[in-house]
C-alpha cells in the first residue's frame, strides 16, 4: 500500500505542485514572520509565480519564470528611477519588459514578467521612496530563488524515490 501511494504521488502533477507550493509558501511565510519590517509578502507571491504545475517541464518552466521575474522586477527598478508619472512608468515598463522577453525568447512567460514589473513599480501615493522599489525588487528576486530551489530540490527527491522504487 505505501509503495502504491508513493508511486501515485511521484507521478501526479497535482500532488507534486501542491507539495512544492506548500513548501515554498511555508519558507516565504517564515521569512515574512521573522522580518516584518520588510514587504516579504511579495516574496511569497513570487515563489508561487515561479513554481510550475506541469512536472514534465517543471525545471525548464521554473527557470523561464525565474528569468521572467528577474526581467520584470529589474525593468521595474529602472523605470522607478525615471522621474515621470506612475502611469508612464508602467506603460514604458510593459513595453520594455515585453521587448526584453521577446529578445530572450521568453514570450511564453512575459505575463509573469509584467506582474513582477507591477510589484516593483506600483506604490501607494504616500510612499515615493526609491527604497520601496529596491525592497520589492529584492523580495521578488528572493521569491524567485526560493521557488527555483524548491523545484530543483523536490525534483531531485522525486527522482531519487522513483529510482529506489523503479517507478517510471
Amino acid at each position: 500500500m505505501p509503495n502504491k501511494l508513493l508511486r501515485y504521488c511521484c507521478n501526479s502533477d497535482l500532488v507534486i505542485y501542491c507539495v512544492r507550493c506548500i513548501i515554498g509558501f511555508l519558507i516565504g511565510y517564515e521569512l515574512y514572520l521573522h522580518f516584518p519590517q520588510y514587504e516579504l509578502f511579495w516574496t511569497i507571491i513570487s515563489i508561487i509565480l515561479v513554481i510550475s504545475p506541469e512536472e514534465k517541464d517543471a525545471r525548464r518552466l521554473t527557470g523561464e519564470r525565474f528569468k521572467a521575474n528577474l526581467i520584470g522586477s529589474s525593468v521595474g527598478l529602472v523605470c522607478y528611477i525615471l522621474l515621470v508619472r506612475q502611469v508612464y512608468m508602467i506603460l514604458l515598463g510593459i513595453i520594455l519588459t515585453s521587448l526584453i522577453c521577446h529578445f530572450f525568447k521568453l514570450m511564453n512567460v512575459a505575463r509573469t514578467a509584467v506582474v513582477a514589473l507591477f510589484i516593483v513599480v506600483i506604490h501607494e501615493q504616500s510612499e515615493l521612496s526609491y527604497w520601496v522599489a529596491v525592497e520589492r525588487f529584492a523580495s521578488v528576486a528572493l521569491g524567485c530563488l526560493i521557488g527555483l530551489s524548491v523545484t530543483y530540490v523536490t525534483g531531485f527527491i522525486i527522482r531519487f524515490i522513483k529510482d529506489k522504487l523503479n517507478i517510471e
